[in-house]
């Protein structure tokens, strides 16, 4: 592949293949594999908190995403050579992942108290979210509860996203003044501008559940978790690159 870096041109190879596995075994049975399923669900496996930025919902999903990937992890990796950018990459895929999921133990925890505390037992609680059926005794305050722990208990992630908006961070802070412009706003707009624009609207459509540009169903705090990732691990970077706990690649 021409113009493309060796180690974005793998991921992107992993990525098709992880895509094509999803599409070529049925039932679901690739993606509960290897999407990240919520770690009290039975469906959780320690390798999704890895395998899920390699999976895709469909095809725009992964179309988007990898030609993120291909025009800011490039410019990227250039600058970091190929360890230190897998490095970055996968990090940043893990930051997302963690604040996800510590977004849904925020929700899910003080309402599982509550169903405890009204006298249900944990395996109780577990069979409701497994099989969605609602056991008996509860009242019409603890059948929203349940339902919004099922929500939470059945979720699933997949996607590269969270891992490309560290790369998009380290693009801003390598390359502050390249001017960038949305598909469907062809307006050029610097860097240093444009990024902190859409992590801004990401924050927004997180706390306000209105969606911009993406889909509802968008992990936003994954996004946000990669950016964040991606930001400290380069101002740390920065900060220590003359002394003798600078990254050497």
């Amino acid at each position: 592949m021409r113009g493309i870096t060796d180690t974005v041109k793998h991921l992107l190879i992993i990525n098709v293949v992880m895509f094509i596995g999803t599409l070529a075994i049925k039932n679901g049975i690739f993606y509960n594999w290897f999407a990240l399923h919520f770690p009290k669900s039975d469906a959780f496996q320690p390798w999704q908190i890895i395998t899920h930025m390699f999976m895709h919902g469909n095809f725009m999903h992964i179309a988007f995403n990898m030609l993120a990937l291909w025009m800011f992890g490039t410019a990227v990796e250039q600058v970091f050579g190929a360890k230190k950018f897998i490095f970055f990459y996968i990090s940043a895929g893990l930051g997302a992942a963690l604040v996800m999921l510590g977004v849904y133990y925020f929700q899910y925890l003080p309402l599982e108290s509550d169903i405890l505390a009204a006298g249900f037992t944990s395996s109780q609680i577990h069979e409701t979210l497994s099989t969605g059926k609602v056991m008996q005794g509860v009242n019409a305050v603890q059948v929203d509860q349940l339902q919004t722990m099922f929500n939470i208990f059945n979720s699933s992630m997949v996607g590269a996203s969270g891992a490309i908006f560290g790369v998009l961070v380290a693009f801003g802070m390598l390359y502050p003044e390249s001017k960038l412009m949305l598909i469907f706003l062809p307006i050029p707009i610097k860097a240093k501008y444009f990024i902190p624009a859409i992590i801004a609207l990401d924050l927004i459509s997180a706390v306000s559940g209105q969606s911009f540009f993406s889909p509802n169903n968008t992990a936003y705090a994954a996004h946000l978790g990669g950016a964040l990732t991606g930001f400290l691990m380069m101002w740390y970077w920065k900060k220590t690159q003359f002394n003798k706990n600078r990254w050497d690649r």
